[in-house]
């Protein structure tokens, strides 16, 4: 290893929601690991540098590693950051459309002729009105509709200061889309995530459709599915041997959660700022089985689906090959490594 690759520290990210690379943090796998190297782990989740903060979006830091929403990573990569997807994880979660109970709307078809909140955000990729907009047109496609048959009303959402620490990416629980449906403003508003299915239970709002109950999970996804990890491009180049270590702790979380549902459903609930009730009926009662990292076709086929959408949307500056975004290397070497270990 010559003087000019070595690392004194690498640095992780990921969102307030289910993650491997989540779980691994918070069982200390990573400092574990490369504590004898004499290698510092550091988490953006544990800095006020709004510098370092725009990382979490534009993946802009050398040495790190991130795993979280995807749009994010979509959008850096857009944008020309030299990342490398190296694994997927995919957990299907709670995408409500819902409506006020005295409305009488209590399908999507009723919505026709409707108003439905689109958030608005002041950050440098709007994560989570791409979310929402994903959720209602794919709602509105499995009732025969388009969103031309409907009016997306923007609802500007109070900015919040710079952190991205654990249950501050779901703000006050969709205050500012229930303020919107409770005054009239609008007819529907989506909510996602456990926090998202505690806020409809909180507002007694009626659910006239979960995009969790679309047969093809290709158009599941979402921010949320696949959920990609990221690696900045010079690091996988300068060192792979350090990418695959960190790596496999993330593929070490599979048979951890397999055999901790309980610590995998706290961990959840207290990453996302929920509870374990609404984790497991967010996220499904076998969430903890769902904790694992691949480069499956089908989770591929998601991001490069969600991608299209981003880009037709406007989102994007612009197109790139989802398939050369990804480097299958690091993955198939951990694999590698644990079959010969085992």
């Amino acid at each position: 290893m010559s003087a000019d690759n070595k690392i004194d520290s690498i640095w992780y990210t990921r969102c307030p929601v289910p993650t491997p690379l989540g779980l691994a943090a918070r069982e200390g796998w990573f400092s574990s690991e490369f504590v004898q190297d004499g290698i510092t782990i550091n988490t953006l989740q544990e800095t006020q540098d709004p510098e370092l903060l725009e990382s979490h979006y534009d993946h802009r830091l050398p040495h790190s590693f991130r795993q979280g929403g995807n749009v994010p990573a979509i959008w850096a990569k857009a944008r020309g950051t030299d990342t490398k997807v190296i694994g997927l994880n995919w957990v299907d979660e709670a995408q409500l459309i819902v409506t006020l109970p005295n409305s009488g709307i209590t399908k999507v078809e009723q919505l026709k002729g409707k108003r439905i909140a689109l958030p608005v955000h002041d950050i440098s990729i709007d994560h989570q009105r791409a979310s929402a907009l994903r959720g209602i047109v794919v709602s509105l496609e499995a009732a025969g509709l388009t969103p031309k048959d409907v009016a997306l009303v923007d609802i500007p959402v109070e900015k919040q200061p710079p952190s991205i620490s654990w249950a501050a990416g779901t703000r006050a629980a969709y205050a500012a889309e229930y303020k919107a449906l409770e005054s009239g403003l609008v007819d529907a508003i989506y909510v996602k995530g456990a926090r998202g299915y505690e806020s409809a239970n909180a507002h007694g709002v009626t659910i006239i459709y979960d995009v969790r109950q679309h047969p093809d999970p290709i158009v599941r996804s979402n921010n949320s599915a696949p959920r990609p990890i990221t690696v900045d491009a010079a690091l996988l180049r300068d060192r792979p041997d350090l990418v695959v270590r960190f790596l496999s702790r993330i593929v070490d979380v599979a048979e951890w959660a397999a055999k901790h549902e309980a610590e995998t459903v706290a961990y959840i609930a207290k990453e996302s700022g929920s509870t374990d009730e609404w984790v497991r009926k967010a996220y499904g009662d076998d969430v903890h089985l769902h904790q694992g990292t691949n480069l499956d076709a089908q989770a591929i086929a998601g991001l490069e689906a969600y991608k299209n959408f981003l880009l037709e949307w406007g989102f994007l500056k612009g197109d790139f090959d989802v398939n050369a975004w990804i480097d299958p290397a690091p993955l198939a070497e951990v694999f590698r490594l644990k079959k010969k270990a085992a």
